[in-house]
């Protein structure tokens, strides 16, 4: 049986990171991004390639839409002299940032910044890669808990995502025939470095959340990166157009 090969954009950190370690703990091979932490980029790899499985990484900065066409093409030719193959199977649209601000304060630049990471990146991307994708494949594009309750202080952010999870309706019902199953995965708050690290370092917040969580705790990375492996295994393969939220059960 073939190897499945996965491209995880955003791979060098918090939950691209992990969801690369585990997509490679089920054999996967692992293309990762990033976008300027090349080290951190190769040290999962490292640790990918030390536990028996494959990894490489690129560079790429998913706001610039118009590098896309070489991302691709670079990506092609690593799939050829890697793997010996002209497609990979697995796209999670994982990479972002977070922007913690009032509806009445978000600047201009702080939604265009949003705008072009979180929805346009991952439109004009996954379109890009199109060619590249395997029928019978899978996109698992990584939205967030805040479309589903509001916290103020992330209307932007939210509504990109919101955005990103229509998207993934559409792109089920157009890429349908070729047999690639599209879904979205929703973390609730997870304890990383996203967003300055706040739901990890400030214990205020960190409590508040875990009361608020029918788990009684916030969730880590673990439990994302484990929910993407599931859902791009072949046990999952009939689960389409579906947004799965992984919170522990946040704001019921």
């Amino acid at each position: 049986m073939q190897q499945k090969i996965a491209l995880v954009t955003g791979g060098s950190r918090g939950l691209g990171r992990n969801a690369a370690l585990k997509l490679a703990a089920r054999g996967v091979a692992v293309v990762l991004t990033y976008q300027a932490n090349q080290a951190a980029a190769e040290a999962v790899v490292a640790e990918i390639d030390a536990a028996g499985g494959q990894a490489a990484a690129i560079q790429l900065d998913v706001a610039l839409s118009s590098s896309f066409p070489a991302f691709s093409e670079q990506l092609r030719q690593l799939l050829q002299q890697r793997w010996q193959r002209q497609q990979f199977d697995y796209l999670l649209n994982n990479a972002g940032i977070g922007i913690h601000a009032g509806f009445a304060e978000t600047t201009e630049a702080q939604f265009d910044q949003l705008l072009n990471i979180q929805f346009k990146g991952v439109f004009f991307l996954t379109q890009a890669l199109l060619p590249l994708l395997a029928d019978g494949g899978r996109i698992l594009n990584v939205s967030s808990g805040l479309t589903r309750f509001a916290l103020p202080g992330y209307a932007a952010y939210a509504a990109m995502k919101g955005a990103v999870e229509v998207l993934s309706h559409y792109l089920a019902k157009e890429l349908g025939p070729r047999g690639i199953a599209v879904n979205v995965l929703a973390p609730g708050a997870i304890e990383t470095d996203f967003g300055g690290g706040a739901v990890r370092d400030n214990a205020q917040l960190n409590q508040f959340i875990a009361s608020q969580t029918a788990l009684g705790r916030v969730g880590l990375p673990d439990d994302i990166g484990a929910v993407v492996a599931l859902l791009l295994s072949d046990e999952a393969g009939w689960i389409n157009a579906q947004r799965i939220e992984a919170s522990g059960g946040m704001f019921l």
